[in-house]
Order: C-alpha cells, then sequence, then structure tokens
C-alpha cells in the first residue's frame, strides 16, 4: 500500500476548462494536454481518469469514485475544500520523500493575538501526519 494506506488509489484529475473545455469551445488545453498527461499516467499503471469538470468533481457521489482529486490550480481545489470542511480541511502534499501536512488555510496574521482563532484545522493537519507516519511505519514493517 502506499502513503495513504491504499494500494491502487483512484485519480481523479480536474480540467482546466470550464466543463473540461466543452469539446473545444471553451478551450484545447483539456484536450491537448491534460487527456494525453491522463494517457501516460495510465499507461504507467496509475487508475487514473479525466480531465472531469472541476464544478462537479466535489459533491458526495462524485468524491465516493476517487481516492485523490489532482486539481490544475489553487482555487479549483481549496474552494471546495474549505467549503466542505472549513475547519478541519488539511492540505497533504503528496510525492514528497516524507509526510508533510498542514492546515488547509492561511497564516491569519489578522486575527494573531486576538484570542479568536480556532486550533481544528492545525488539530487536523498533526493527526493526519501522525496516521499517515503510522501507515508508512507498518509499511516499512511488512
Amino acid at each position: 500500500a502506499g502513503r495513504l494506506g491504499i494500494s491502487r488509489p483512484r485519480l481523479a484529475i480536474a480540467a482546466l476548462n470550464p466543463h473540461a473545455g466543452e469539446g473545444g469551445s471553451m478551450g484545447m488545453e483539456d484536450e491537448h494536454i491534460v487527456r494525453p498527461a491522463v494517457d501516460i499516467l495510465r499507461a504507467e499503471g496509475i487508475d487514473a481518469f479525466g480531465p472531469l469538470p472541476a464544478d462537479t468533481l466535489f459533491h458526495a457521489r462524485a468524491r465516493a469514485g476517487y481516492d485523490a482529486a489532482l486539481c490544475m490550480y489553487h482555487d479549483q481545489a481549496l474552494i471546495p475544500a474549505k467549503t466542505l470542511a472549513f475547519d478541519e480541511a488539511v492540505n497533504v502534499t503528496l510525492g514528497l520523500p516524507f509526510i508533510r501536512t498542514s492546515p488547509d488555510h492561511g497564516t491569519a496574521f489578522d486575527i494573531a493575538g486576538k484570542g479568536v482563532a480556532r486550533p481544528d484545522s492545525l488539530i487536523a493537519a498533526l493527526k493526519l501526519a501522525r496516521k499517515l507516519a503510522d501507515i508508512d511505519a507498518k509499511a516499512v514493517a511488512a
């Protein structure tokens, strides 16, 4: 199993353009760049699919069909993540040789020292890092 504890993770690839480009009427990047990249991933044995329209990628039924989503840019991923779980959302950087998690919000310097900051996202990031470390330890021991 990999770092997420999933032996063959299903990876949803978001489209760059609205509605995955609508067959080129909203841009050709999804057909000329994203789809060939997904084909390469699949040829390398990765269970990847897409490009998928980002506006429908994050509802509950869609999320049930994949283990991780790869988005094309920051807001494409973080708007739905923060909408679904602002206080508990965690950023995980995959593909590194070490575990990296962080709260899925900014530094919030504007509220520093005011006694209004909530620790929920930091606690969630630390708990997830610990869970991933446990998965790594089990994989090494096996």
